[in-house]
């Protein structure tokens, strides 16, 4: 499993790291904790409607931080718990940019146990870094 809880990190919240030996695994990794916090058994979220997310940013770490917003943005507004399948990141001199492939189904509550509902990544604690040949960042959840 690509990522762990941090329990020691906030007690109101809810804090994972997570790794990858690519970026893009990295983003994957964290797409797949957010989706764990939300979801007891992420694999009975079937991959039932497609979409394409597209982002860009100046930074690493505030790329990795739109793109879970956006994971929870369409729980929101469209009930959509999402697995992340594929994510193609690309650096420019003055940009990152994002194409994420994503995938999953509305939220239904006679298949889903739902364990918290996610507000939004906070800034605390938010991190990416680059070492011993993989990927890491550290997230805090507001549930």
């Amino acid at each position: 499993m690509p990522y762990r809880f941090q329990d020691e990190i906030s007690t109101a919240d809810i804090a994972f790291e997570a790794w990858g030996e690519t970026r893009e695994e990295l983003f994957i990794s964290c797409a797949a904790a957010l989706l764990r916090t939300m979801a007891e058994a992420p694999d009975q979220v079937e991959r039932r409607q497609l979409l394409a997310i597209r982002l860009e940013q100046e930074e690493l770490d505030m790329l990795l931080f739109s793109f879970l917003q956006e994971l929870i943005f369409y729980k929101d507004a469209r009930r959509l718990l999402l697995h992340a399948d594929k994510v193609h990141i690309e650096q420019r001199k003055d940009a990152f940019t994002l194409e994420a492939s994503v995938s999953g189904e509305q939220i239904d509550a006679g298949r889903h146990r739902l364990l918290v509902d996610v507000k939004a990544v906070t800034l605390h604690r938010f991190q990416v870094e680059f070492g011993e040949n993989l990927w890491k960042a550290s997230v805090v959840l507001d549930v």
